[in-house]
């Protein structure tokens, strides 16, 4: 490998590494400073199922979490998705998680429960897992379909998440948020299938 290649590979690595870290940094202080100084008073700007005012949590619902046990359950496979997509293309990151946010948030405010308030970024993550799963479907690549194929056989189990299992945990974000993703694998997919690389 040539020293420019050596460069170019570290440089998206590092590029890789601040991105994600430093979500996942900010998560982590929003909740320390929630959880100290507002004693979880944050959480209730999540999302309110059919309330205006509640709309606003879409945009905050993936930004706060019940208890840091809760965030730290999200916090690996945050990274470790989140990365597998960076792999590709940097940008497809970021659109997959404006998507995601979006379906998740808007399908979790329609159909949650009344009177209930919906915080976390698993369905963030469900997002995550439907665009690598189901991507190799939609682009028809090599690289695309060994992805899907590999994040299907180790983690494939968790697609019982989107189904309603245990009580206090929103499977809507978990649905909603999987529909998302799968939703940006397939335009992102035909994409790239009308504009090779």
């Amino acid at each position: 490998m040539s020293n420019p290649e050596t460069k170019t590979i570290t440089s998206e690595l590092q590029s890789h590494a601040a991105i994600l870290g430093g979500f996942v940094a900010l998560l982590w202080m929003i909740e320390i400073v929630d959880v100290f100084l507002f004693r979880g008073g944050l959480n209730s700007y999540g999302v309110h199922p059919r309330s205006l005012d509640g709309l606003q949590g879409i945009l905050w619902m993936p930004f706060l979490h019940g208890s840091f046990a809760h965030l730290a359950s999200n916090t690996i496979p945050f990274l470790t998705f989140g990365w597998l997509i960076m792999l590709r293309k940097i940008s497809d990151f970021f659109v997959v998680s404006a998507v995601t946010i979006l379906v998740s948030g808007l399908g979790v405010w329609l159909t949650g429960a009344p009177h209930s308030v919906h915080i976390g970024a698993s369905g963030l993550i469900f997002g995550y897992f439907g665009f690598l799963l189901l991507r190799g479907l939609f682009e028809r690549s090599f690289t695309s379909i060994l992805m899907s194929l590999i994040v299907g056989f180790f983690y494939g189990s968790l697609i019982w998440g989107v189904l309603p299992s245990q009580p206090g945990v929103s499977w809507q974000a978990h649905f909603f948020g999987f529909a998302g993703g799968v939703l940006t694998a397939q335009l992102l997919g035909r994409q790239k299938r009308e504009i090779p690389n």
